[in-house]
């Protein structure tokens, strides 16, 4: 069926079902009757269960976060779940952030679950992920499942998915639970019982205070030194983005003792709506705004954010001008590596056969420092689902996951959580600008230091948003455009993407140079300056994940490596309606390294501007 003759399902069916007046969805889609544009967006495809479950804008229709696209996941997890051969009783542990409708999906999937009769722990309000993925190891849980949107739009939620081994499910599990969905009609009558009876027949357990301070114990227990090593008065500032952050992360201070830890008023308490931000991502220096004022009238050397499920963490650093400069999850990850390897170095509590996990789109300089350490580094696909999936293999040959990380501002620092970790992250960064402060030193200063030792490593992320059909297609289009023009058939010798902007004659600029009046972040993705000779950048190898490779599985992304070991990588995001690139130099010349960015920038820019 076409998306018109499924909107027209959808309304007999809802208005049968539950009655029109009674139907919220059903008074939804009446209402956009005459609106093709909105029925097709809505109705062009079903919702995707991909990136370790659904995420998507709430509202009715099959390409919408609702109570039947819940529903139908919901049964068909709870399927697989009694096919795997896995003890029901072990149960699912649920939670939820505090977006729309996130408590409404979270008690819709315990009575599905119940209906079933697989055990279910249920958070009573709004838990971090983290939390989640601890309490499914904690009580020998087969599978958990959080109601949260993460870092989206005001607009979305999502459900998240986790296996018995508290990551988020990949593989066979994965596409074994798409198959049991798939056969389901969003318009079953699932099995179903009543929250308060499942209760009280001992299906659905409400999990509280115990839970919590289990896991509080466990973020403690990644300190790395004792309270005299430490200045505990350093002005920090805390912002949850009106997330599931603000009581774990204010109890963690507490307990470490950091009497500067200051935490936004107005970004404290849980808000659906994120009336401070437009976008709750951490990752935008935007929604730093209230933190930096705070930070201001405090002094505080480190500003601190997680996403409204606290599982990403991004910080903002004191320059010694009364301002504050972002870093990024490159920047953040690496001074988190280096602290941690020359804390337990010191100490004598680096395991021996250490590990350290990044993604194939994540930066180099973590990697460098950790090979420093005689720390093995392994690469995973993006998305910590596959990040923390490579644990298991990493401990069968005795490894300990010294730390993983992704450039996407999220790290596990340690073992029990199996996802990104924001609480914990958080308070290791707190405790890394007390260290330096007792030194006399900032975050920057530190990071100086590290970039004097090991290169400067430059950076660059353009994220390129296109929402809807025309927006996944234009897309796919991009991602052909470019395997063409860095085809081994389509370029000559030592060239990518043929002819583009260099801003000057080749045979007059140093290789890697860009000229200074048209700096790459002056202008919009796409966009090149209207006079331009060419240049060429030399390609010395051309890694595509299509297919696989080596021992990491297909994905849709591709990694260029330029002959001076720079190099970008693109890939259409499998959370968010845009395609992603990146950019990485090292050099020991800062100069070098950022004007070897901005080459590859405005040569993937002008091939992108092309694709209509």
């Amino acid at each position: 069926m076409n998306a018109m003759e499924t909107y027209t399902l959808w309304l007999d069916r809802l208005g049968k079902q539950s009655g029109k007046e009674e139907s919220r969805l059903y008074r939804e889609l009446f209402s956009i009757r005459e609106d093709e544009a909105e029925i097709t967006e809505r109705f062009y495809r079903e919702i995707e269960f991909g990136t370790a479950g659904l995420r998507g804008i709430c509202g009715a229709g099959t390409n919408r976060m609702n109570e039947l696209t819940v529903g139908r996941a919901t049964q068909g997890i709870a399927a697989y779940i009694l096919q795997s051969g896995e003890d029901p009783a072990g149960g699912v542990v649920i939670a939820y952030d505090c977006r729309h409708y996130s408590k409404e999906f979270s008690e819709l999937a315990a009575e599905i679950f119940a209906g079933n009769g697989i055990r279910v722990y249920l958070f009573p309000s709004l838990r971090p992920t983290p939390e989640l993925s601890y309490a499914i190891r904690k009580l020998g849980a087969v599978s958990g499942v959080n109601m949260t949107a993460s870092h989206n739009p005001r607009e979305y939620n999502g459900y998240k998915v986790y296996w018995k081994d508290g990551a988020q499910i990949s593989g066979e599990v994965s596409d074994g639970m798409l198959d049991r969905i798939k056969e389901l009609d969003m318009f079953d009558a699932f099995r179903r019982i009543p929250l308060e009876e499942a209760e009280r027949r001992g299906l659905v357990t409400m999990l509280g205070g115990e839970m919590d301070r289990s896991y509080l114990a466990y973020v403690l227990s990644l300190a790395q030194r004792p309270d005299e090593e430490l200045d505990l008065s350093v002005p920090v500032v805390y912002t949850p983005l009106n997330g599931a952050g603000s009581v774990p992360m204010m109890e963690v201070a507490a307990a470490r003792r950091f009497t500067g830890f200051h935490i936004v008023a107005k970004q404290k308490d849980p808000d659906p709506d994120f009336t401070t931000v437009p976008y709750p991502n951490p990752e935008d220096p935007e929604t730093f705004a209230l933190a930096e004022e705070l930070g201001k009238e405090t002094g505080a050397e480190v500003l601190i954010a997680t996403d409204p499920d606290a599982d990403r963490m991004a910080i903002e650093a004191a320059d010694g001008r009364g301002g504050y400069v972002p870093l990024n999850g490159n920047q953040t990850g690496a001074l988190l590596i280096a602290y941690l390897a020359a804390s337990q170095k010191e100490h004598g509590t680096l395991p021996e056969k250490a590990a350290m996990i990044k993604s194939i789109v994540t930066g180099n300089f973590g990697k460098a420092i950790c090979e420093d350490y005689g720390i093995r580094v392994c690469e995973t696909l993006t998305g910590f689902k596959n990040i923390c999936g490579k644990i298991p293999d990493l401990e069968k040959e005795g490894y300990t996951c010294f730390f993983a990380y992704e450039e996407s501002i999220g790290c596990a620092p340690g073992t029990a959580v199996r996802d990104k970790d924001g609480i914990a992250a958080g308070m290791l960064v707190a405790e890394i600008a007390a260290f330096y402060r007792k030194r006399g030193m900032g975050l920057l200063d530190a990071l100086e230091d590290l970039y004097k030792k090991y290169g400067y490593f430059a950076e660059d992320q353009v994220s390129v948003v296109l929402e809807g059909k025309a927006g996944q297609e234009r897309i796919g289009r991009i991602m052909d455009a470019l395997r063409r023009a860095v085809s081994a058939g389509n370029r000559k010798p030592g060239e990518v993407l043929g002819a583009v902007s260099g801003g000057g004659p080749a045979g007059n600029r140093k290789p890697g140079t860009v000229p200074a009046e048209v700096p790459a972040g002056n202008r919009k993705p796409g966009e090149v300056p209207a006079e331009a000779p060419a240049f060429r950048l030399e390609i010395a190898e051309v890694i595509d994940y299509l297919h696989g490779w080596k021992d990491i599985p297909p994905q849709n992304a591709l990694k260029i490596v330029m002959e001076d070991g720079s190099w970008f990588a693109a890939r259409p995001s499998g959370t968010e309606p845009k395609i992603k690139f990146y950019y990485y130099a090292v050099h020991p010349d800062r100069k070098v390294s950022l004007d070897r960015v901005s080459c590859m920038k405005e040569a993937v820019n002008a091939l992108i501007s092309t694709v209509e």
